[in-house]
C-alpha cells in the first residue's frame, strides 16, 4: 500500500466548533510526535487543539491506523476531518432488483457499525455535514442482474473516493465490478469514520482516494460443529466479524463421527440418531438463513461432508460402517469415537447421494469439500466383510497400497454421486492425507478437478510434491492456523496434540510465499481452523479473534510489514471488534493501546539501532 498524507496542518484543518464537553469530563488527549500518538493531559490551554485517540491513530504514522486489513493499493488522502451528521447519510445504491434486499441489509449494517462507535448517544452532537454515498457497479457485468454469488472468478476489488463539495457536503463514490467489491468498500468506509470523544461528534475524512483488492481469492475460517454444537446466533456472530476484515469463506465442517447435526429430509434417521439432542440440529431453514446471512456480508458458506472416515453417530443400524466406536480406539482412529464408511456396500452410495443432493440444494456451492481426512487402514482391515470383498471379489491383496486402492474406489464412486446431484463438475477439495501422497496422488486424483487443503506443517516437503504436480492448494498448516492448539490434553494428561498456543504474531508472519516458494500462483489462499473438541460457542470468539484478523490482512494485503509494524493497528482493530459485539481476546493491557510503542521490550533498543 502506498500512502500519501501529511500531518503538518492536521490541527488547523480539523473542523472544531464549540465542544459540548469540558476539561473536567476528560483527562487526556493525544498529540502525534515522530509517528506515534502520545498521551497528554488536557487543559484549558490545549483543549481546542487536542485530538482524540481514534483521530490521532488515523493520521499519525505511515499508514491509516484505523484500517484493517491494510489496503493493498494506492491510498491518497488529505489530513482534513469534518464533523458529519450520521442521521442524514444518504445512500444511492444500484437498482438491480435481485440485489435490493442485500443493499438494504448493508445499509442497516453500516449504520449499526457507526452507532456502535458512540458510547453515549445522549451527548452526541447531532449537527454536522451531510454525507451522500453512491455505489456504481459495472453495467456490462451481467452477473449483477442476478442474486450475488461469490465464485473463484469474482473480482472483489473496489475504488473508494471521498470529496467535499462547495456546499460542504461529503460525497462518497464507490466503484466496483460487482456487489462483493462494493460491499468491501463499505467496510473500509466505516473505518474512515471515527467518534471524537473530546468534541463528542462523528468525524470522517473530507478527501481521500483508495484503490484496493485482495492478494488471494480464498480467505476463510473453518468451524467444526460436530464435536460441539454452535447455535446459529454464534455462527452469525462469526460471519459478522469475518465481514469486518473481508474474509470471504466460511468452511462449515458440519458432521463428524461425534454427531450428525444436519437435517437430511430424505434420511431423517441420520440426524435423529446422530444429533446430540433434537434441539441441536441445523434445519433446512437454519442453513438457508446462514447462507443468506453470509452472502449479504460477502461470504460464501462452503459445506464439507467428510468421508470416508470421520463418520459414526447417525449411521447406526445401516451396516454401512466399519470400526464404529471400536475400542481401544487408538488402534483404529486418531480420537474417539472411531468410524469409517464401508466402500464395498453399494447402498451406501445412495445414502451419500441423498446427503449431497440436499447439501447442494441448500448451499449451492461453487466449491464442495469432500473431506478425505485421516482414513485408517487398520479400521478397514478390521472388517471381515471388507477383507473378503477385496481378496475374493476384486483379487486384491491386503497391503497398504491395496487399502489406498479401496480408498480410490470410494472417492471415484462418491464423486460420481456429487456430479449427479450438482449437474456440473464443481471443484472438489480434499484434505492432505495418504491419498495425496506420491504415488497415490498421481494414480487417483486429477489436478484439474481437485483442490488440496494443506493441514500439515508449512515446511512439510509433501506440500511441494503437490504443488509441482500443478494442484491448487488452500493452506491450513496446523503449526500456524489451527486455533484450537494450546490447551490441556483431553484423551490424556499434559497438553493437546498441537500445543503450544499460536499467537496472532505467528499467524501474521505465516506467508504463503514461504510455504509455496515458486508456486505461489497455485495458492488460492488459506483458512484458519477451529476443531471443537475443547471449544464451544461460549469460548468461540476469543479463540478466533483477533487472530483471524491477522490471517485476513495476510491474505488481503500480503504486506511486507512485520507483525511489529502492524501491532498498533491490531490493538485499535481489536477494540473495534469488541465495540461490535465480538468477544475478542485481549492482547495487551489497555495502557499499551494508550501509550504507543511503550510496551515492546526492545522498542527503544530497536530505535537506537535504527
Amino acid at each position: 500500500m502506498k500512502v500519501l498524507l501529511t500531518l503538518s496542518s492536521l490541527l488547523l484543518a480539523l473542523n472544531f466548533g464549540i465542544s459540548s464537553g469540558s476539561p473536567e469530563d476528560l483527562v487526556y488527549g493525544y498529540v502525534c510526535r515522530q509517528g506515534k500518538c502520545l498521551k497528554e493531559e488536557l487543559s484549558k490551554e490545549n483543549w481546542n487543539t487536542a485530538i482524540s485517540l481514534p483521530v490521532c491513530r488515523m493520521f499519525c504514522g505511515d499508514t491509516i491506523g484505523t484500517l484493517w486489513p491494510k489496503p493493498s493499493g494506492l491510498v491518497d488522502m488529505e489530513n482534513v476531518l469534518l464533523h458529519i451528521n450520521k442521521d442524514t447519510i444518504e445512500f444511492n445504491v444500484p437498482s438491480y432488483t435481485k440485489q435490493a434486499k442485500h443493499w438494504d441489509a448493508n445499509r442497516e449494517r453500516f449504520m449499526d457499525i457507526l452507532d456502535n462507535k458512540v458510547p453515549n448517544h445522549d451527548v452526541l452532537r447531532k449537527q454536522g455535514h451531510p454525507v451522500k454515498i453512491t455505489i456504481e457497479l459495472d453495467e456490462k457485468n451481467r452477473a449483477n442482474e442476478e442474486v450475488p454469488r461469490l465464485t473463484l472468478d469474482t473480482d472483489e476489488s473496489y475504488k473508494l473516493n471521498i470529496m467535499t463539495t462547495g456546499e460542504k457536503k461529503v460525497e462518497v463514490k464507490i466503484t466496483a465490478q460487482n456487489y462483493f467489491g462494493a460491499r468491501h468498500a463499505f467496510e473500509t468506509l466505516s473505518q474512515l469514520i471515527v467518534y471524537d470523544d473530546i468534541r463528542r461528534e462523528m468525524q470522517m475524512l473530507a478527501k481521500a482516494s483508495i484503490e484496493d483488492g485482495p492478494a488471494f481469492k480464498w480467505r476463510g475460517l473453518l468451524l467444526d460443529t460436530s464435536r460441539n454444537f454452535y447455535s446459529t446466533k454464534a455462527i452469525k456472530r462469526t460471519l459478522d466479524a469475518m465481514a469486518m476484515v473481508k474474509l470471504n469463506t466460511f468452511h462449515w465442517h458440519i458432521t463428524d463421527s461425534h454427531s450428525f447435526p444436519l437435517e437430511v429430509k430424505a434420511r431423517p434417521e441420520l440426524y435423529k440418531l446422530g444429533a446430540y439432542s433434537p434441539r441441536k440440529v441445523y434445519t433446512h431453514q437454519d442453513i438457508e438463513d446462514i447462507v443468506e446471512y453470509g452472502r449479504v456480508r460477502g461470504i460464501r458458506v462452503m459445506p464439507e461432508f467428510d468421508a470416508p472416515a470421520h463418520v459414526g453417530e447417525g449411521w447406526q443400524h445401516k451396516n454401512m460402517t466399519a470400526c464404529f466406536n471400536a475400542q481401544p480406539w487408538k488402534d483404529y482412529c486418531v480420537e474417539p469415537p472411531c468410524g469409517q464408511l464401508d466402500p464395498t456396500v453399494d447402498e451406501m452410495y445412495s445414502v451419500l447421494e441423498d446427503i449431497y443432493r440436499e447439501m447442494f440444494d441448500l448451499f449451492k456451492p461453487d466449491v464442495f469439500h469432500m473431506g478425505g481426512d485421516e482414513v485408517s487402514v487398520n479400521c478397514w482391515n478390521s472388517s471381515e466383510q471388507i477383507r473378503n470383498w477385496m481378496t475374493s471379489k476384486q483379487g486384491w491383496g491386503l497391503q497398504e497400497s491395496d487399502f489406498i486402492r479401496l480408498w480410490g474406489y470410494f472417492q471415484t464412486h462418491a464423486l460420481e454421486r456429487v456430479d449427479k446431484v450438482a449437474g456440473e463438475k464443481v471443484p472438489i477439495t480434499l484434505w492432505t492425507s495418504h491419498l495425496t501422497d506420491v504415488p497415490y496422488l498421481d494414480d487417483y486424483l486429477d489436478k484439474e478437478r481437485y483442490i488440496i487443503q494443506i493441514w500439515t506443517t508449512g515446511m512439510d516437503p509433501k506440500v511441494t510434491d503437490i504443488l509441482k504436480r500443478g494442484f491448487r492448494v488452500i493452506v491450513s498448516n496446523y503449526d500456524a492456523l489451527y486455533f484450537d492448539c494450546g490447551g490441556a490434553g483431553w484423551v490424556t494428561d499434559g497438553n493437546n496434540w498441537c500445543s503450544p498456543y499460536i499467537g496472532w504474531q505467528k499467524v501474521y508472519e505465516n506467508r504463503m510465499e514461504n510455504i509455496s516458494g515458486d508456486y505461489v500462483p497455485l495458492v488460492m489462499g488459506a483458512e484458519a481452523a477451529i476443531w471443537s473438541e475443547q471449544i464451544d460457542e461460549h469460548t468461540l470468539d476469543q479463540r478466533f479473534w483477533p487472530r483471524a484478523s491477522a490471517l485476513a490482512e495476510r491474505l488481503w494485503s500480503n504486506s511486507k510489514d512485520t507483525w511489529r509494524q502492524a501491532e498498533p493497528r491490531m490493538l485499535v482493530h481489536r477494540e473495534r471488534l469488541v465495540e461490535n459485539g465480538i468477544a475478542a481476546e485481549a492482547l495487551q493491557p489497555e495502557w499499551c493501546l494508550q501509550n504507543q510503542n511503550e510496551c515492546p521490550i526492545d522498542a527503544y533498543t530497536s530505535l537506537k539501532r535504527a
